[in-house]
């Protein structure tokens, strides 16, 4: 497989590719991310994921680029990365004891290609008290996290179950990128 640019300087996202065994750079793009209501989450993620690649492309026409978007989503309440600690405080307790949908865009493009797919897992939290979320705050970083959490960071400790990919709430749904990427250099490399 050829190597691709990642166009995100997601750190979690760069340890699943090398886990994936892709060769990847990275380019982080320079984009304003669009924003909304929760349920036109996956359409907002495309736009996103969309976006970051294309910026990357323009100046690298020649490579395969992967832009990627994840928004946790509650209803018609999307959660981003929290601003401070306050508003992580916020959004786990308003994630405790509910289920919530994680969604995440892929863009791939090169030249005049393009494909754009969305993956969503749904998360069920346990019911947390105050004392529980404020642990969970002291033992993980979460304000570059969407919705005020990382499940592979001691999710243990406030999610109950996952229907869907693990690594789609990480930052990028392995199996369906897998799959994608070998379709996209098979079909035209």
């Amino acid at each position: 497989m050829k190597q691709i640019i990642l166009a995100s300087g997601s750190p979690r996202r760069q340890e699943l590719l090398k886990q994936m065994g892709v060769k990847f750079r990275v380019v982080v793009a320079d984009t304003q991310e669009a924003h909304g209501r929760g349920r036109a989450a996956r359409s907002i993620c495309r736009r996103n994921a969309l976006a970051k690649a294309k910026v990357v492309a323009e100046t690298h026409t020649n490579h395969t680029v992967l832009g990627a978007d994840t928004l946790v989503h509650l209803g018609d309440e999307l959660l981003g990365k929290p601003e401070n600690l306050a508003e992580a405080r916020r959004m786990l307790r308003m994630l405790s004891g509910k289920t919530h949908q994680v969604t995440t865009a892929c863009a791939l493009i090169e030249w005049r290609r393009k494909k754009v797919f969305t993956v969503t897992t749904r998360v069920a939290f346990r019911v947390l008290n105050a004392r529980q979320i404020n642990a969970y705050l002291k033992a993980v970083a979460v304000l570059d996290k969407a919705g005020a959490y990382a499940i592979q960071e001691k999710g243990e400790w406030i999610v109950e179950s996952l229907n869907g990919s693990l690594t789609n709430v990480v930052g990028l749904p392995v199996e369906r990128l897998e799959r994608e990427l070998a379709a996209w250099f098979d079909t035209y490399h």
